[in-house]
């Protein structure tokens, strides 16, 4: 399931609702990405997130898609947050199921790595010195490469 918000995202009530009544699953992997009070040492007062409407939905569908193919997953969720956040608040969730432990975490890892280097979201940082857009780290993009390496 993919969906992209602008609500918080209440991390317990989707990880319950996610694994509820499941007994074909064996493991369920998450990954939850907060917004930082700091970037590259400077102080981050708030976020940011733009996007394209229908566009970004696709995206992630085509992604998850790509997750499923690699990995035998029994059940994936994404959930992205979009608009105006506060340092501590939750901006992604991210999670797999599956029989087995190896695939819902490369899953997992696969989805997140993928959603911070090419997913059609922009990010827009404000600090004490004004706003600044967040730009790509080569450190994602690495993250991101590896994958391709990978690919069955």
């Amino acid at each position: 399931m993919i969906r992209v918000q602008a609500a918080p995202l209440d991390i317990p009530g989707e990880l319950a609702d996610f694994a509820r009544d499941r007994t074909d699953i064996g493991a369920v992997a998450s990954f939850v990405g907060l917004v930082r009070a700091d970037h590259a040492g400077l102080p981050v007062t708030a976020m940011t997130l733009e996007h394209y409407p229908g566009m970004t939905e696709r995206q992630l569908g085509v992604v998850e898609a790509e997750a499923r193919r690699r990995w035998p997953l029994q059940d994936s969720l994404v959930v992205h947050r979009v608009g105006r956040m506060m340092p501590g608040e939750a901006i992604v969730l991210v999670a797999t199921a599956s029989a087995h432990r190896r695939a819902a975490l490369d899953a997992c890892s696969f989805l997140i790595d993928w959603l911070k280097t090419d997913a059609p979201f922009w990010k827009l940082e404000e600090t004490p010195d004004g706003e600044r857009w967040v730009e790509a780290r080569a450190e994602d993009d690495a993250a991101r490469a590896r994958w391709a390496a990978t690919a069955p």
